[in-house]
């Protein structure tokens, strides 16, 4: 691994950078963390040369939803694990949601994230901030406080904000910030005690369901907060078809809304549960059939603009449980790229759309200087092979956590090398 940046040409690969929509075999010089030049530069004697002939290069990979774990969860996972499996992945830049222990509602704990994640040195983090103090959803956080400590985006996230007088609140206060205003949308009332999609599945399992009105409704009432407020709003990990419909109604209104869908929500649906699967729990649950295919439309339509993992690391004991009781979340920081690929081979989208709902769009929603090989921005690239085969295997994963949905899934598309700022992170092998 290079432990200072400074000069490095990444040769003879393909090329892709979807903010200008660049694709084209080229050489990629980096200079001192940045990108210096794409094209036939002329390095400088003695330049180390990374050949990347039949690889794809391309911005680092930006995650706008990532559960770190640390402070509080430690035993699930560190900001060292978790941005190294992000690493791993192809993924340079994520952003950390607020559940921790403390939460992330103080400025000192922003601090100690962004400390930790510079000592580690495997990828960017951006966290984000408490929509309410300490996730109860009743007072606002201080949200200007938090976004000039580092804070990018604030959400509740792992539980809605119910109360619609708050929600309001919320959407009026971050204007003065132009803050995004992420929402996990679900109705509790109809959640109750749910733990999977509300279906013939859940009936066959015997497993109280959780209805896809349960988000439906609350989108369709934030919706309507929106545009009385002026707020911008973002749907974390959308899954139904409801939800995608009005979020498209809502974005041919100009309303500053839009949303994410995750690789599993994209990829499988409540069948995956099988004979109580653990590893296939999560919230919001997979859904049917109807809902995956309207969250694949809305991807090709660009209604859906992001993929985000929504990596949830959880220790052995929390999923070795029955169902219902088991904690909500699967890993996804090293399956995002080749689940993503999946649908540029099924021909939902094309790979330019493909990578930029996975570096350029998450990155512009958040508004930090990542997802592009513009000359100039920060030097974080990834080389991928789009056509290597492999498997995924839960005990080969790089983090703590091996609660991965997709073991066994046959895949294709293998990061190669991993670049931060100039430095190479990750190399497939070392």
């Amino acid at each position: 691994m290079n432990a200072e940046a400074g000069t490095l040409l990444i040769k003879g690969g393909r090329v892709i950078d979807p903010v200008r929509r660049f694709d084209a075999t080229a050489d990629l010089l980096l200079v001192a963390g940045k990108i210096e030049e794409i094209g036939r530069p002329d390095p400088p004697p003695g330049c180390p040369v990374i050949d990347a002939t039949g690889l794809v290069v391309a911005p680092g990979l930006v995650d706008m939803h990532v559960h770190l774990r640390e402070p509080g969860f430690e035993f699930k996972e560190t900001i060292a694990s978790g941005t190294r499996t992000a690493a791993a992945g192809g993924v340079t830049s994520v952003a950390a949601m607020a559940n921790t222990n403390p939460v992330i509602d103080d400025p000192s704990v922003v601090g100690y994230i962004l400390e930790k994640a510079r000592a580690a040195g495997h990828a960017n983090v951006f966290p984000i901030g408490a929509l309410t103090r300490g996730l109860r959803g009743e007072t606002l956080t201080e949200m200007g406080l938090l976004q000039k400590a580092g804070c990018v985006a604030f959400s509740d996230d792992g539980r809605p904000v119910m109360d619609s007088g708050v929600m309001r609140k919320a959407l009026d206060y971050s204007r003065a910030f132009n803050a995004l205003l992420i929402q996990h949308a679900e109705d509790l009332g109809l959640a109750a005690r749910g733990c999977m999609n509300e279906g013939v599945v859940a009936s066959r399992l015997g497993l109280p369901g959780i209805p896809a009105e349960s988000e439906d409704i609350i989108v369709d009432r934030d919706i309507r907060l929106v545009s009385l407020t002026g707020g911008r709003y973002h749907v974390a990990h959308i899954s139904t078809r409801g939800a995608v419909q009005a979020v498209a109604a809502a974005r041919a209104r100009g309303l500053p809304v839009s949303c994410e869908a995750t690789p599993h929500h994209l990829a499988l649906t409540d069948i995956a549960v099988g004979d109580y699967d653990t590893d296939a729990k999560m919230s919001p649950p997979l859904r049917g059939e109807v809902d995956r295919q309207a969250l694949r439309e809305g991807l090709a339509q660009g209604v859906v603009t992001v993929i985000a993992s929504d990596h949830a690391p959880h220790d052995l004991d929390s999923k070795r449980v029955p169902f219902c009781q088991a904690a909500n979340g699967v890993v996804g920081l090293e399956t995002l790229l080749p689940i993503t690929l999946e649908l540029v081979a099924e021909g939902v989208v094309n790979l330019n759309a493909a990578l930029a709902a996975i570096t350029c769009n998450p990155a512009q929603l958040l508004g930090i200087d990542r997802g592009t090989l513009l000359p100039g921005r920060p030097a974080d690239v990834v080389l991928f092979d789009a056509n290597e085969a492999w498997t995924v295997d839960a005990a080969r994963l790089h983090g703590m956590a091996r609660n991965t949905c997709f073991h066994g899934r046959p895949v294709r598309g293998r990061v190669k090398v991993t670049i931060l700022a100039g430095r190479i992170v990750y190399r497939d092998g070392d």
